[in-house]
């Protein structure tokens, strides 16, 4: 595998003037480190804070923070912090609805929550699960191999860092348009730094998403998620406490990868002709180093010496001292000069913002540094005293002996800058609304539907994922008991009871484009749906909120709606958010991605091994369709693949049915009287018998006429619409009478399709198709398009 080379970093220069000359007099500091006396006794020197992504206003308010100019590693310092990546200065005014909105139920099984580094729920048996879903999409559109290894890598340390065995990965991914040319350079380059870094690992990769539009065109949506295991008593948070403890940083060494990635490359939106002018490079990744890393972390832990842990991601050691200090007793010294280098010509604040990529930051107690080492020396893990935590309140770095760094830590780390940004309604919403699809031609004939059916099934949404997914180890550690192509991934957290989990992400960026907040409730109802066909009950959220520019009002309004439908439906449902990301700054020149927040569901199974699979599994099972069809095809993938049309309303929100759906998906599921279940989602009920009968080879007859009776819709409908709360199940005729007194029970409309056998899909007096051509429809699709 030939890994790609990055591009040298080009981070601005933030020395006040080039250490190497004598520039002096009035306005210039003498040659040497921007020191803190320096800072106090030149007020005028310019600094580049706008190259910085700082405006104005935020230089000002530095200045007023720190009473003088900041020094260059200081400017570095809050320039990272305060970027929209990491600061949350633009989204913090909303995202704190979800908080407002979880109710102390919600909330009974949550040990951490927002504001961690990954969210943790209690699922059991004292066992515990963090997971967490994050984003990578700029540096994987500059870099696609590495940006999206180190998206792993980074999200895995998150992981980590809450004290977890990280257990399972997991990536949502959007495209430009499958036959763009761009497209063949960025997605097999992300699906390689994916695969190329995860099964490095050693970690299974259970499940995700790949999406083509066109909206995503120069703006990839590369979003990595990771799940860790762990018992109660194992959590770590990220806090540096008590006066004397000491700050080591382990791992591997820094170097120029990855200078403000989260300030000039995360925060900014890129210009029509490609990337920002100011692009720093993306952080190179070595996926053996953060193995031994997981190991080392893990033998620390069990050691008990370890006080506080952070990982170093984006905003590298600036994040991580100024969040440790934060968040504990609020005093730090920092001697930087210390901090192993790759590349001995980093100057003090490129040490700062550098991105490398598997280091951690860990709190020790004094008495306890010898075993600590010990520990890192067994694994070859360098590690180093970097300085102590004090009582100053400050944060204080300090480079060969001289200050340059003197600052209050949660003013960097905390109390950013936050933007109540105007919000307008988007001038084209109405139009867009009105023009539903109810004009556009639909078949009627069996020969209309079954040509119809077989394009679908091969059309870029739809078509087998066989040529990504094929390029991950989904079983790798043997704990996996169900991946891609099923619904939801099912991983084991204990081996002796066989508890587990199911986890699934969704979205739908022209839902979103439709009805934000719809929208979002769509992507929560999709993914709670996948988690309950699997057998797993519903337990809790992380979300990656991506969206264009924050400094568009009309961006900011989908925003708001979305992070509001959201909450609302997270409410409802009895699922708390635990934590996630907002992706800002994924549009080109003026035109910004469809809104996209993808949700990622966790579930609890007592036994993995009663796990339902999303296929037809025997011949002789009877197919039952849950829930109820309307002719819904606003945003539909119908609409969008047959006749490029995006427009009208999204399928109506029953999160209601959702929750009754659940009930009896997962009270089947532990009575055993389900042989497989699939949801409805994208391409209705015609993909999901397409993807039924050829995950095990298995055919189907069905026929429509009862559903069609019922509900008030053609054939067409019945099998394209996509109506939420529904999936599809096979029992065995022994568990039919069963299932309809569960359904009855949670009052789920249920009714027979038809039964499960030959080797053919079979629309009763519509068409045959035999299973032979729809995997010739669905399969090979990717790899002609690369290839072409």
């Amino acid at each position: 595998m030939i890994i790609p080379q990055v591009s040298p970093h080009t981070a601005p220069d933030l020395s006040p003037a080039p250490a190497d000359l004598a520039v002096t007099g009035p306005g210039h500091p003498a040659p040497g480190a921007d020191t803190v006396d320096r800072a106090a006794a030149t007020p005028d020197v310019q600094q580049p804070h706008r190259e910085l992504g700082l405006r104005d206003e935020e230089y000002l308010r530095i200045r007023d923070i720190l009473g003088r100019r900041p020094t260059s590693a200081e400017l570095a310092m809050y320039s990272v912090m305060w970027s929209e990546h990491c600061s949350y200065k633009s989204s913090k005014v909303h995202l704190r609805r979800f908080g407002a909105t979880t109710t102390p139920e919600m909330a009974e099984r949550l040990l951490v929550g927002i504001g961690e580094n990954a969210g943790v729920v209690d699922v059991g048996s004292g066992w515990a699960v963090t997971f967490k879903i994050e984003s990578h999409n700029h540096p994987s559109f500059v870099e696609p191999y590495q940006g999206a290894a180190t998206g792993v890598g980074g999200i895995v340390r998150d992981i980590m860092a809450m004290g977890a065995r990280p257990i399972a990965v997991m990536d949502s991914l959007r495209f430009g348009a499958l036959d763009h040319p761009d497209t063949a350079r960025v997605l097999p380059g992300v699906v390689a730094g994916i695969g190329g870094y995860g099964n490095c690992l050693g970690l299974p990769n259970i499940g995700g998403e790949v999406v083509f539009d066109p909206c995503y065109q120069g703006n990839p949506l590369v979003n990595a998620l990771c799940v860790g295991k762990l018992r109660h008593a194992d959590l770590h948070l990220a806090n540096a406490t008590g006066e004397g403890n000491l700050v080591v940083l382990f791992g591997a060494r820094t170097g120029g990868d990855g200078i403000g990635g989260v300030s000039v490359l995360a925060s900014e939106a890129f210009e029509s002709a490609g990337p920002p002018a100011k692009r720093p490079s993306v952080q190179v990744g070595d996926p053996f180093a953060e193995k031994v890393l997981i190991e080392c972390c893990l033998e620390l832990f069990a050691a008990a010496v370890v006080e506080g842990i952070q990982d170093l991601g984006g905003a590298g050691l600036s994040c991580a001292t100024s969040e440790l200090a934060s968040n504990g007793d609020g005093g730090m010294l920092v001697h930087l000069d210390r901090v192993p280098l790759r590349d001995p010509s980093l100057r003090p604040e490129e040490i700062l913002m550098s991105e490398s990529q598997e280091r951690m930051m860990a709190v020790v107690r004094p008495d306890r540094l010898d075993a600590f080492l010990a520990i890192t020396r067994r694994w070859e893990v360098e590690a180093t005293v970097l300085g102590e935590v004090t009582s100053s309140g400050r944060l204080v770095v300090t480079w060969h002996g001289e200050t340059i760094v003197d600052v209050p830590p949660r003013t960097v780390a905390h109390e950013g800058p936050v933007y109540e940004r105007p919000l307008a309604r988007p001038a084209g919403l109405d139009a867009r609304l009105a023009d539903g699809p109810d004009r556009l031609p639909r078949p009627s004939t069996g020969e209309e539907l079954c040509a119809l059916l077989l394009r679908m099934a091969g059309s870029a949404n739809l078509c087998s994922r066989a040529w990504v997914t094929d390029q991950y180890d989904r079983y790798v550690m043997g704990n996996t008991a169900q991946a891609m192509p099923d619904d939801a991934g099912v991983v084991r957290v204990d081996e002796e009871t066989g508890l587990g989990v199911a986890v699934a992400t969704d979205a739908n960026g022209r839902h979103g484009a439709l009805d934000p907040y719809a929208g979002a409730q769509l992507a929560l109802s999709e993914a709670y749906r996948n988690v309950a066909v699997a057998g797993a009950r519903p337990l809790a959220v992380t979300d990656c909120l991506n969206f264009g520019s924050p400094e568009d009002p009309e961006v900011m309004w989908q925003f708001a709606e979305a992070v509001r439908g959201l909450a609302d439906g997270c409410r409802h449902l009895g699922v708390p958010v635990t934590g996630g990301n907002v992706s800002f700054y994924n549009q080109t020149g003026r035109v910004a991605i469809h809104p996209t927040p993808v949700v990622g569901v966790l579930g609890v199974i007592d036994d993995v091994a009663r796990r339902t699979r999303s296929g037809w599994p025997d011949e002789g099972c009877q197919v039952h369709l849950l829930g109820v069809t309307r002719d819904e095809f606003g945003g539909s993938e119908w609409a969008w693949a047959e006749h490029g049309h995006l427009g009208g309303r999204p399928p109506r929100v029953d999160l209601d049915a959702e929750r009754r759906l659940t009930e009896v998906l997962v009270a089947g599921a532990r009575a055993g009287l389900l042989a497989a279940a699939h949801d409805l989602s994208e391409g209705g009920l015609a993909q999901a018998l397409v993807e039924a009968c050829l995950r095990y080879e298995v055919g189907a007859s069905v026929s429509l006429q009862a559903v069609c009776t019922r509900d008030g819709v053609t054939p067409f409908a019945a099998l394209f619409a996509e109506s939420v709360a529904r999936a599809v199940v096979a029992v065995r005729p022994g568990d039919a009478a069963a299932l309809s007194r569960l359904a009855a029970e949670h009052g789920v409309p249920a009714i027979r399709l038809g039964s499960t056998g030959s080797r053919a899909l079979s629309i009763d007096g519509l068409f045959d198709i035999p299973l032979a051509d729809l995997r010739g429809a669905a399969g090979g699709v990717l790899e002609a398009a690369l290839q072409s």
